[in-house]
């Protein structure tokens, strides 16, 4: 892997009397936050070669908005991202590093703080990814992805 992007999904709408974390949907301008980062992608050439998503009705969403930018891209709908450690993220990431761009789209606190152990080596110094933001790590060889191991080369909100 030569980059990995994390996408942390955009503004959802609160949970409704009744309704589960997992199920809250895009709230409107979640949707045009969405759209935004699709098209900073596009700009700064960065759409990836393969998304890993969350099952999340807000992260699936999240991914209609940016792909209705960029364009399809290969896309694996990951259970495990919902409520993933940042331990958990880096083996999901390690397990795809044949491709040379991966994007990581979910939540928070796992992307944060997988951006600071893969940037710093250390998960505690994370300072925080708001809905719709984008991380881009760079890796300098092809070796296993790792604490450490990685140069954020760009941070994008909308």
């Amino acid at each position: 892997m030569r980059e990995l992007i994390l996408l942390r999904h955009a503004h959802a709408e609160p949970a409704l009397p009744g309704q589960s974390d997992f199920d809250r949907p895009l709230a409107p301008h979640g949707v045009l936050e969405a759209e935004a980062a699709g098209r900073w992608l596009v700009q700064h050439r960065l759409v990836p070669d393969r998304v890993l998503y969350s099952p999340a009705r807000r992260t699936r969403e999240t991914l209609e908005a940016v792909v209705g930018v960029t364009g399809y891209v290969e896309q694996c709908l990951e259970e495990s991202i919902y409520e993933a450690t940042a331990g958990t993220l880096i083996g999901l990431a390690d397990a795809h590093r044949d491709v040379d761009r991966l994007l990581l789209l979910g939540h928070n606190p796992g992307l944060e703080r997988l951006a600071a152990l893969l940037h710093s080596g250390s998960s505690s110094q994370y300072r925080g990814m708001p809905p719709g933001s984008i991380a881009v790590l760079a890796f300098a060889s092809e070796g296993p992805v790792e604490p450490g191991a990685a140069t954020l080369s760009a941070f994008w909100w909308p």
